[in-house]
């Protein structure tokens, strides 16, 4: 078999071999750069992942597999379009038959993900945060292409204009570094925005929740009113973030009942860190939550 590393396949021949063009409208964008392929790997190693079982989501036509293979033991690939899953098969028909390769036809969102450790994927952009939301609390490290603007907000500090639920929400489990900008003319076809790869290295937060998806759901809830301070924010969004009384964790706030400085409801959400999030949702699920101080 061929060294994938030594000798990668030509990502155009790939798209004439299967003889596919990418379709926009099902958000299909084929990373065709060459340059771009091969560095992909390379971030990788560079920060130690395990490359001992490598997954990749939308492979399209392999151009990365093909790169993959060349740096991990094992891949398994998930592709939801059947006709380039059966062109995946019977391409890399070889490196199947070596155990090496996993071909899974189906959504990413449905299927069963494989025990891997790391994720390095082109993903489709219309579904990247539902995936990225499944990726991360499985703690393993990822590398991975979203829009340059969903990207930036993925790795904002707080207090800037881009940091937000995102931010917040993607920082809770790993450290989230921009590592390339990545143009439009990398892909075939072209998409309208410009790119740019991600890696997330997984790590424990540096403050504690008891309900990770409460706190997940107030976070949410808190930015869909950015605007406004705290104090009205939390009142205002308990039909989002589950609380039965809204009001009881702000009143508890101002009364100076919790740790938390009441000065903190009169800031707004861009403004506070996760670690201060992660206490107004403990005070938030113990005062406004039925069986908590207010039940």
């Amino acid at each position: 078999m061929t060294d994938a590393r030594d000798a990668p396949r030509n990502p155009d021949a790939l798209l004439r071999r299967a003889g596919v063009r990418g379709n926009p409208d099902r958000d299909q964008h084929f990373l065709v750069d060459d340059r771009v392929l091969d560095r992909l790997p390379d971030y990788a190693e560079e920060a130690d992942f395990d490359l001992s079982h490598v997954l990749e989501i939308g492979p399209g036509t392999g151009a990365l597999t093909d790169r993959l293979l060349g740096v991990a033991d094992e891949v398994t690939v998930i592709e939801r379009d059947r006709d380039l899953a059966a062109f995946l098969r019977e391409e890399f028909a070889d490196e199947i038959a070596a155990g090496r390769l996993t071909v899974v036809s189906g959504d990413a969102l449905d299927v069963e993900l494989p025990d891997f450790t790391a994720c390095i994927s082109n993903l489709p952009y219309g579904v990247s945060s539902e995936i990225t939301f499944r990726l991360l609390p499985r703690g393993k490290p990822t590398l991975l292409m979203f829009q340059k603007e969903f990207a930036e907000r993925m790795a904002a500090d707080v207090g800037t204009d881009d940091y937000g639920r995102l931010s917040v929400s993607a920082q809770h489990y790993a450290d989230v570094e921009v590592v390339e900008p990545v143009p439009k003319e990398a892909f075939s076809p072209p998409p309208e925005v410009e790119s740019a790869i991600v890696r997330t290295t997984p790590r424990a937060p540096d403050y504690e929740v008891e309900d990770e998806a409460f706190f997940l759901r107030f976070v949410k809830a808190v930015f869909t009113q950015r605007r406004k301070t705290l104090r009205n924010a939390i009142r205002n969004t308990g039909h989002i973030s589950g609380l039965d009384d809204a009001d009881a964790p702000v009143a508890a706030i101002a009364e100076g009942k919790t740790e938390l400085d009441p000065d903190v409801l009169g800031k707004r959400a861009g403004k506070i860190p996760p670690e201060t999030f992660a206490a107004l949702a403990t005070v938030a699920a113990e005062y406004g939550l039925d069986g908590g101080e207010n039940g």
